[in-house]
C-alpha cells in the first residue's frame, strides 16, 4: 500500500476530531472577507492544539489530550446528495496529480526496479530504450513505497463528505460559535438572535441536518472586533458586558484586521490558508483540462459514476449552502447561513487566473490571537464540556447498573422499550432497519464511547463500544453493531501500549455487516480504509490486498480503481515482493480509473505495469498496455506519447489476429494524421511500418539491363535480380585487375580498385563509390510487413542530400550549396529538384501479409557532386476491401519515412579495434557523381547455347555506344581464352554481315587433291601469342581507333566447343576507356556471362614411335634428317542425341617447331574416313623434322594433309587462333623442361659447367621427346527441322613423349589420396638418373643389305655379301658408340630357324657422333651354305660423351634383318 503523510495513529486521530458549529453575523461575515477568508476558514489553519490538553474521566483520572484538532464548519442544513459527493471525489482526485520536475522514485522488488512515483509516465513508457537510466533516486529502505497524495486526497474528502448518521456521533456538532462584529448597533441583542436560531435549528424539527452530539449544545459567544476599523473601548465594553452575562468560560474577545489594507510587495505576510483551501477551492488546471478532455473524448465513457464530470463545471458545489429564504431562516434574513466554503461558488473554478491573497489584512500578531482564541475556546470551553458530559452520561449509566439486565429489556419489550422499529420483526435479523430514541441506554453507552474516542481516552471507549457492542447485537441491530465493532477495533488499536492486540475480525465483521447487511458502501468503505491501513502498519501486506480487493465493486469505478492501485502497493511491499501481481492489478485499477473518467491516472498506471511486462514474452499485454497507453495520451493531448505507445505495437512481431491489427494499425494512422495536421513541423517523422532492413540495401549504378531481341543477346552485364556470388566476385576482379595490367602496358596502377555496379552488404564498401552523370543510381530497399493485414504504400520515393562540385577544376573540384528535397517531400513535391537530380516516384506499392518484399527506386543525377541517399519516403495506409459503401471507408494515409542507417562492417586490425567493438564506414548510399562517360552495350548475333566438344561456330558481336562520349582501347578478356577468338589482324573477314555467313564455313579452304603435306611457316605473334603463354587478354580493333556517340560496329566472332562435355560458365569481360580522360574515372568494364552447354562429338588418340628407316643418301635426308610415325586413333563417341548421323575426317594438320606430318601412309581407298556412332578408325602418318632457318625458330610450322579433294588452311583464322589460343597439358607434363625454345637454349644444357647426371637425363630425354600437335579437323552431318545442317571442328591432339599416347579429351584427374603429417623433413630426392629405356634411344641404326643373294657354292664355299650398317645420333649431345659383332645367337629357337654366320674384318669399332650426326659402316657377312640368315646380330653400345660407364646401355636391336642365300 502506497505510503501515507501521517502516520496511521495520526490518520485515525484527525479523521475523528470534535466537530464545532459556527453562526456568523453579516457584519461579522464582512470583517473576515477582508482578507478573503470566511471565518471557518480563517480559523483552520489554527485549529490543531500546540500544546497539551488535560481532563479527569469518571474515575478522577487524568487523561492527557496531544495534538488535538477541531473542525469548524459553518452549518449546512441541506444534506450532500451521492452523486455530488462523487463529483467531489472525482475532483479531487483528479486535481491531485504527480507533479512534474522532481526526482523519480525506485522501488526494488525482486529482479525489478519499478519507477512507480512522480515521474513515472515518463519514465516507464515503452518507448524509452532503457527506462532505468531515468532513475535518478534509489531506494535505502528494504520496503519501501510511494506517496500516492491522490489517493489520500480521496479519502480525506471522503471522510470530511461523509454524512452525519444517526447511529454514531462522531461527527455530531459539540459546540456553536456564534459571532457578531463589535461594531454592531446591539452587539448582545445579535448574539441573542444567533442563538435562538442555534436553537431552532436543533430543536424544532425543521431540519434533520446538521446533527448534534447532545441537547445541551455548548455555545461560544466571540466578539469579533476589526482593529483597523473600530472602536477599541466599545469592543472592550461590550465583551465586559459579555462576561457578565455568559461567563468567562463561554465568551472571548477576537481582535483581528491589524492592517487597513492589503500590503504591497515587500510587505507581503505568510498565507497558511493556502494549503487548505486549494483542496477545497478551484482544481488545478489539469483537472479543469482533464474535465475538458473528457467532455469531447470519443471511443472511452467520460462519465464519472454514472453522473458527466462537464456537469461540475455548471453546477454549485455539493457543499454550498443555499441563500434562497426557503432553506435559509425565514424569520431573520438578515442572518447569513455560512457554508463550509464559501469560495466554491461557480462550481469550484476560479474567477480569475490570478492567485487570490488570503489574509491581507492580518499581521504575525493577528495569527497569534487566533491561534490563542483557539487555544482558550479548547481548553476553557470544549474539553471542560466533554469532561462534564462524559460524567453525566456514566452517572445515567451507573444508576441503571443496579437492575436486572433481563428485567430492563422486559420492561423494554412490554411497554415497547421507546424503539421504534421501522420495519416486521420478521425483517430484524436481515435489516439494519431499527431506530433507537435519543434517551436510549444503548445510545447513551455510544456517546459517552464517542466522547471519550474524541479525547483521546482509548481505553474508557474501547470498554464503552465492547459493551455497547453486546446490546446491540442482542438486539440484531446490526448497523449499530457494526458501528461499535468498528470504533472497537479502532480503539484498541489506539490504545497506548498495545494492552491488547488488534481484533481484525472486529473490522471484518463490520465490513460484512456494512456491505450485505445494511447495504451502505460507504460506511464499508471507511472500515475498509481504516483497516486497511492498520493491517499496512503491522505488515500484513497481503491481508491488507485481500481487504481492498474485496471492496472493489461496480458502484464505483472511483473507488475500485484507487483501492486496486493500493493492492497493488500492498503486493510490491511484501518481504517477497509479488511484481507480477502488482502489474496485473495496476492494470485493473487503470481501467477503472479510465471508465471513472480518470484519464492521467489510468495513465499512470499502465505505464507503471509496462515496467513488468515488457520483455518479458508477454506480447499481448504488452500490446494492450500499449495501445491503451496510446489512446489515453491522445486522450490528454499528448500526441508524440500516443504515436511511440501505438509505434511500439507495430514494430514488434505481434501474436494478434488479423482484426486486431488492423484495428491497432487503423488506430494509429488516425493518431498520426491528427498530430500531423496539426503540427507545422517541415521534418517528416519517421514510421513504424513496415519494417525497413537498412543493412540489405542494394544500390546498382547503371541503366536496366536489356533483354533479347530476336537473335540479338545482350550482354548480361550485373543486375539487382542476381545474387551476389563471392567467388565471382573475385574472379570479376581478377579478370579486371588483367586487362588494366595490358591497358597500362604491364603494370597496375597502385590505386586501382576493381568496378563495382552493385553494391551490398557483401561488397567493400569502405570507399565512396563513383557514379556518371545522366545515368541511373538504383537504390533496392527491402521491407518487411510484420502484421497479418496487408499495407499499401503510395508515393515512394528517396530523400537525399547533394552537394554540386565541378570536379574539371584542380584540385578535386570546388564544392557547391547542398540541395536536399526535404521541404518539397513534406510538401507533396517531390520532384520540384528533378533539374538536379530526378527522383522517381512509385505511386503504388502493396505488401502482403507477413510478406518481405523489395522496392527498387531511382534517381537521375544530371549534375556532377556528392550525392547522400538519407531515407525512403513514402506515405503509409492500409488495404481496404472494396465495399463500395462510402468515402469514409476509404483507407487513411499518412506521410512520413524512415532513415537507411547502415552500419559498416565491425573493424579487427588493430589491438584497439579487437578489444573494442567499433564499425568502419560503409559509402553504398554516398555516391560522388562524376562527369560523362562512354557507356557501351555488346550484343551477341547467332550466339549458340549448345555446341559439339571442338566445334568451329562463327557468331557476331555488335558494340554500339549509347553514350554521348566516344570509347577507345576495348578489349576483351575472358576466363576460357581458348573459347573464342576475334580472329588476327590479317584474316579474311569475308563475308562481312551475319546473313551472308550463314551458310558458309567457318574455314578457309583450297581445293587440292590429297599429296604431300603443304606446308605454312606462321609467328605467334599474329595471333597475339608471345612465347608460350596463351592471350588471357585480347585487342578487339575498331575503325579509326575508337567509337564515336551513338556508333554501332559488327565483327565477327569465332567460337570453339569445349573439349569436355558439360554446361560450362564462360565469362566476359568489355574493357574500354573515354577518349578525354577522367579524373575521377579511368575505364569502364562490361561483363558478360554466357553458358555452354558442350555435347561429346570425337575422341583422338595419337602415338608416336621412332621410325626404324634411315633416310637415304639425297633424298629425305636433304629434307629433315630423321622421322617418325604417327598413328592417330578416332572414334565417334557422340550419342546421337544432338541428332548427328555421322563424322568424316576430312584433314588431319600438324603444328610444330620441330616436326611435321609428311605423308599419309593409310591404303589409298581409305582416306576420306567416315565414322558413325560408337566406330573408330585409325590413321598413321609420317613425320619428319622441319627444316627452319635460324631467325624462323620461334615460328611454327603447319603441315595440311587433307584426306578429301579439299584443302583446310590450318595457318589461318580460326584454326590456328584456336591451337595457340588452346590449353597447355603439356607444360605440366614435361616436368618443366622447354619444348619450343631456341637452339642455343637446348646446348647450354650440355655444356660441361651443367655436367651433372641431371643434364644427362634431360638430354637423353630429349631424345624421346616430341613436340608435335596432331589437328583433327571435321565434319558432321547432323538433320535439324528435317534439314541436313554440317557442322565442322577441330581437335587437337598434343604429343610429348615417343611411345606415349595423347588424348584429345581431358582425362579426369583423380582424386588425392590423404596425406599423413610428417614431422620429420624428407630425404633429399635421389640423384636423377636416366632409366635404361631411355638411354637405348640414344642411336638409331640400320642395316642395307640385299634381300636375297645367289651363290655357286659348288664352286666357292665361302659366300661373302657386303652390309652397310647406318648410325644415327638421335640426342642433341656427342654420343661414343662401340659396335660389337662378335656377338652370335645362341637361343635354340633362333638356331632352328635361323642358319649362322660369321662376319669378317674388324669385329669392333669405336665411333663418336655428333649431334644428329649419321655414319656409315661397311660390314661384311661370310656364310657356308644357302639358307635364310638373320644379319641384325651386331651390338650397339652408347654412353653420353661427357658422362662416365655407368650410363653405357646396349641400344634397342632393329627389326629382324633376314637375307636369303640362295645356291645357283
Amino acid at each position: 500500500m502506497a505510503q501515507c503523510a501521517q502516520s496511521v495513529q495520526e490518520f485515525v486521530q484527525d479523521s475523528f476530531v470534535p466537530t464545532v458549529a459556527v453562526l456568523c453575523s453579516a457584519d461579522a461575515e464582512r470583517v473576515t472577507r477582508r482578507n478573503n477568508l470566511s471565518f471557518p476558514e480563517l480559523l483552520r489553519p489554527f485549529c490543531r492544539l500546540t500544546s497539551e490538553g488535560h481532563l479527569r474521566d469518571p474515575n478522577n483520572l487524568v487523561v492527557v489530550v496531544k495534538g488535538l484538532r477541531i473542525s469548524v464548519t459553518g452549518v449546512n442544513t441541506q444534506p450532500l446528495q451521492p452523486g455530488e459527493v462523487r463529483k467531489l471525489l472525482s475532483q479531487a482526485v483528479s486535481g491531485c496529480q504527480p507533479p512534474e520536475g522532481l526526482p523519480a522514485n525506485v522501488v526494488t522488488a525482486g529482479d525489478y526496479d519499478l519507477n512507480i512515483s512522480d515521474r513515472s509516465v515518463k519514465a516507464s513508457v515503452p518507448w524509452y530504450s532503457d527506462w532505468k537510466d531515468t532513475f535518478t533516486q534509489l531506494s535505502s529502505s528494504k520496503f519501501y513505497t510511494a506517496t500516492t497524495p491522490w489517493f489520500e486526497a480521496y479519502r480525506e474528502n471522503f471522510l470530511q463528505s461523509m454524512p452525519a448518521s444517526d447511529h454514531e456521533f462522531l461527527n455530531h456538532y459539540l459546540a456553536c460559535m456564534l459571532v457578531v462584529s463589535s461594531r454592531e448597533a446591539a452587539p448582545t441583542e445579535q448574539f441573542q438572535r444567533l442563538s435562538q436560531e442555534q436553537h431552532r435549528v436543533q430543536h424544532s424539527g425543521e431540519y434533520t441536518h446538521p446533527k448534534w452530539f447532545i441537547p445541551n449544545t455548548l455555545k461560544y459567544y466571540v466578539l469579533l472586533h476589526d482593529i483597523s476599523d473600530g472602536d477599541e473601548q466599545r469592543a472592550d465594553s461590550v465583551y465586559e458586558d459579555m462576561k457578565q452575562r455568559y461567563g468567562t468560560q463561554c465568551c472571548y474577545l477576537l481582535k483581528i484586521n491589524s492592517r487597513a489594507a492589503a500590503a504591497g510587495p515587500a510587505e507581503q505576510m505568510p498565507d497558511p490558508w493556502s494549503q487548505y483551501l486549494q483542496k477545497s477551492r478551484a482544481q488545478s488546471p489539469e483537472a479543469c483540462e482533464d474535465a475538458a478532455v473528457n467532455n469531447v473524448e470519443n471511443n472511452v465513457s467520460s462519465e464519472v459514476d454514472g453522473h458527466d464530470v462537464s456537469d461540475a463545471l455548471s453546477e454549485s458545489h455539493p457543499l454550498e449552502l443555499d441563500q434562497t429564504s426557503n432553506l435559509g431562516y425565514p424569520g431573520n434574513p438578515s442572518v447569513a447561513v455560512n457554508s463550509i466554503d464559501t469560495s466554491r461558488k461557480q462550481g469550484g473554478l476560479p474567477a480569475s487566473s490570478t492567485p487570490v491573497a488570503h489574509g491581507a489584512c492580518l499581521t504575525l500578531n493577528d495569527h497569534d490571537r487566533i491561534r490563542q482564541f483557539i487555544q482558550e475556546f479548547t481548553f476553557r470551553g470544549l474539553l471542560p464540556h466533554i469532561e462534564k458530559n462524559i460524567r453525566q452520561l456514566n452517572d445515567q449509566l451507573v444508576s441503571r447498573k443496579g437492575l436486572s439486565r433481563s428485567l430492563f429489556s422486559a420492561t423494554k419489550k412490554w411497554f415497547g422499550g421507546g424503539k421504534v422499529p421501522e420495519k416486521s420483526i420478521a425483517e430484524l435479523k436481515n435489516t439494519a432497519g431499527l431506530l433507537y430514541p435519543p434517551e436510549a441506554p444503548e445510545l447513551q453507552i455510544r456517546k459517552m464511547a464517542d466522547l471519550c474516542f474524541l479525547v483521546q481516552h482509548y481505553e474508557l471507549a474501547y470498554s464503552c463500544y465492547h459493551t455497547a457492542k453486546k446490546d446491540f447485537l442482542s438486539d440484531q441491530a446490526m448497523l449499530y453493531a457494526a458501528g461499535a465493532l468498528e470504533m472497537a477495533a479502532m480503539s484498541a488499536f489506539l490504545q497506548s501500549g498495545a494492552p491488547r492486540p488488534y481484533p481484525a475480525h472486529y473490522m471484518e465483521t463490520a465490513i460484512q455487516t456494512y456491505r450485505d447487511v445494511c447495504k451502505n458502501m460507504v460506511l464499508a468503505e471507511r472500515c475498509a480504509l481504516f483497516s486497511a491501513e492498520v493491517l499496512k502498519s503491522q505488515v500484513k501486506y497481503s491481508e491488507a490486498a485481500a481487504l481492498l480487493i474485496k471492496m472493489t465493486s461496480e458502484d464505483s469505478d472511483l473507488r475500485s480503481a484507487l483501492l486496486l492501485e493500493q493492492a497493488a502497493h500492498c503486493f510490491i511491499n511484501m518481504r517477497s515482493p509479488m511484481v507480477r501481481k502488482f502489474a496485473f492489478h495496476m492494470i485493473l485499477s487503470g481501467h477503472r480509473f479510465s471508465k471513472a473518467g480518470q484519464k492521467r491516472h489510468a495513465l499512470r498506471c499502465y505505464c507503471q505495469a509496462m515496467q513488468v511486462y515488457k520483455g518479458k514474452g508477454w506480447t499481448l499485454a504488452e500490446d494492450h498496455i500499449n495501445f491503451t497507453i496510446g489512446r489515453q495520451s491522445f486522450t490528454l493531448r499528448q500526441p508524440e506519447n500516443a504515436i511511440a505507445a501505438f509505434r511500439h505495437i507495430l514494430i514488434n512481431d505481434s501474436k494478434q489476429v488479423a482484426t486486431q491489427q488492423s484495428a491497432f494499425l487503423r488506430e494509429y494512422l488516425y493518431v498520426y494524421k491528427s498530430v500531423s495536421q496539426s503540427s507545422s513541423d517541415v521534418t517528416l517523422p519517421q514510421l513504424p511500418l513496415p519494417c525497413l532492413h537498412s543493412a540489405q540495401t542494394r544500390v546498382f549504378f547503371g541503366h536496366e539491363r536489356r533483354l533479347a531481341e530476336g537473335e540479338k543477346q545482350a550482354a548480361t552485364h550485373v543486375w539487382l535480380d542476381q545474387e551476389y556470388d563471392g567467388e565471382q566476385a573475385q574472379l570479376w576482379a581478377e579478370l579486371e585487375e588483367q586487362v588494366v595490367g595490358v591497358a597500362n602496358k604491364g603494370s597496375v596502377p597502385i590505386g586501382f580498385q576493381p568496378t563495382q555496379y552493385c553494391l551490398s552488404c557483401h561488397t567493400d564498401n569502405l570507399r565512396y563509390p563513383l557514379a556518371v552523370v545522366e545515368e541511373p543510381i538504383i537504390v533496392e530497399v527491402v521491407f518487411r510487413n510484420p502484421l497479418k493485414v496487408p499495407l499499401a504504400l503510395a508515393e515512394l520515393s528517396l530523400l537525399w542530400k547533394f552537394t554540386p562540385k565541378d570536379f574539371s577544376r584542380p584540385p578535386g573540384g570546388v564544392p557547391g550549396e547542398a540541395l536536399s528535397n526535404e521541404k518539397e517531400a513534406a510538401a507533396g513535391r517531390v520532384t520540384a529538384l528533378n533539374d538536379i537530380i530526378s527522383t522517381e516516384v512509385i505511386p503504388e506499392f502493396t505488401i502482403g501479409p507477413e510478406e518481405t518484399k523489395v522496392a527498387r527506386l531511382q534517381l537521375l543525377p544530371h549534375k556532377t557532386g556528392e550525392l547522400q541517399v538519407l531515407s525512403v519516403l513514402y506515405s503509409l495506409g492500409t488495404v481496404e476491401e472494396d465495399n463500395g459503401t462510402s468515402e469514409a471507408s476509404r483507407p487513411t494515409f499518412v506521410r512520413g519515412r524512415q532513415d537507411l542507417e547502415i552500419q559498416g562492417p565491425r573493424l579487427n586490425t588493430t589491438k584497439e579495434e579487437k578489444t573494442s567493438v567499433r564499425h568502419g564506414p560503409d559509402h553504398r548510399l554516398d555516391p560522388v557523381i562524376t562527369p560523362p562517360m562512354p557507356l557501351l552495350e555488346v550484343f551477341f548475333i547467332n550466339f549458340p547455347t549448345g555446341l559439339l566438344c571442338g566445334e568451329i561456330r562463327k557468331a557476331w558481336v555488335e558494340f554500339v555506344n549509347v553514350s554521348a562520349v566516344p570509347l577507345t582501347g576495348l578489349r576483351v578478356a575472358s576466363t576460357h581464352p581458348e573459347f573464342f577468338t576475334f580472329g588476327c589482324a590479317a584474316s579474311d573477314l569475308t563475308p562481312v554481315t551475319p546473313t551472308a555467313s550463314e551458310h558458309c564455313s567457318a574455314y578457309k579452304t583450297m581445293a587440292t587433291p590429297p599429296s604431300v603435306a603443304a606446308t605454312m611457316l606462321v609467328s605467334p605473334a599474329m595471333f597475339g601469342v608471345s612465347g608460350d603463354d596463351r592471350p588471357t587478354v585480347a585487342e578487339i580493333p575498331l575503325v579509326g581507333g575508337g567509337l564515336g556517340p551513338g556508333e554501332a560496329l559488327q565483327i565477327p566472332l569465332w567460337l570453339r566447343g569445349p573439349d569436355r562435355e558439360g554446361v560450362h560458365e564462360i565469362n566476359f569481360l568489355f574493357y574500354y576507356e573515354s577518349v578525354e580522360k577522367n579524373a575521377k574515372l579511368s575505364h569502364r568494364v562490361l561483363r558478360h556471362k554466357a553458358f555452354i552447354c558442350a555435347s561429346r562429338s570425337l575422341s583422338v588418340r595419337a602415338t608416336a614411335c621412332h621410325s626404324n628407316t634411315l633416310p637415304r643418301r639425297g633424298g629425305a635426308e636433304e629434307e629433315g634428317g630423321s622421322s617418325m610415325l604417327v598413328f592417330v586413333d578416332v572414334e565417334n563417341i557422340n550419342t546421337s542425341e544432338a541428332g548427328v548421323r555421322e563424322f568424316h575426317i576430312v584433314q588431319v594438320s600438324s603444328s610444330s617447331r620441330q616436326w611435321r606430318l609428311h605423308t599419309c601412309i593409310n591404303p589409298t581407298g581409305d582416306r576420306d574416313s567416315r565414322l558413325a556412332s560408337r566406330e573408330r578408325g585409325k590413321l598413321c602418318f609420317r613425320a619428319t623434322r622441319c627444316r627452319t632457318q635460324e631467325g624462323d625458330l620461334e615460328k611454327y610450322t603447319f603441315a595440311d594433309l587433307n584426306l578429301g579433294n579439299e584443302q583446310i588452311v590450318s595457318s589461318t583464322t580460326p584454326c590456328a587462333d584456336f591451337f595457340f589460343r588452346r590449353g597447355s597439358p603439356s607444360e605440366a607434363q614435361k616436368g618443366g623442361v622447354s619444348v619450343g625454345g631456341a637452339n642455343h637454349t637446348r646446348r647450354q644444357s650440355l655444356t660441361p659447367a651443367g655436367g651433372a647426371d641431371d643434364g644427362v637425363t634431360g638430354v637423353v630425354q630429349k631424345c624421346s621427346e616430341v613436340e608435335l600437335n596432331i589437328i583433327v579437323l571435321w565434319k558432321a552431318y547432323v538433320v535439324e527441322d528435317n534439314k541436313q545442317l554440317i557442322l565442322e571442328g577441330q581437335l587437337h591432339v598434343a604429343l610429348q613423349t615417343v611411345g606415349k599416347e595423347a588424348c584429345s579429351v581431358p582425362q579426369k584427374e583423380e582424386a588425392q589420396e590423404m596425406v599423413l603429417l610428417k614431422f620429420k623433413p624428407d630425404q633429399p630426392p635421389p640423384v636423377s638418373r636416366p632409366t635404361l629405356e631411355q638411354l637405348s634411344r640414344l642411336i638409331k641404326t640400320c642395316l642395307h643389305y640385299p634381300e636375297s643373294y645367289d651363290h655357286p657354292f659348288p664352286q666357292k664355299s665361302l659366300c661373302m655379301v657386303p652390309v652397310t650398317l647406318t648410325l644415327s645420333n638421335c640426342s642433341l649431345a656427342q654420343v661414343d658408340v662401340i659396335i660389337d659383332l662378335r656377338h652370335k645367337t645362341t637361343s635354340p629357337e633362333s638356331l632352328e630357324v635361323h642358319g649362322t654366320f660369321t662376319w669378317l674384318g674388324q669385329t669392333q669399332y669405336k665411333l663418336q657422333l655428333r649431334p644428329h650426326e649419321v655414319q656409315r659402316l661397311v660390314l661384311k657377312a661370310c656364310f657356308f651354305q644357302a639358307g635364310v640368315y638373320n644379319l641384325g646380330t651386331p651390338r650397339v653400345f652408347a654412353k653420353m660423351a661427357q658422362a662416365g660407364t655407368m650410363c653405357e646401355t646396349s641400344q634397342q636391336s632393329s627389326m629382324p634383318a633376314l637375307i636369303v642365300i640362295n645356291s645357283v
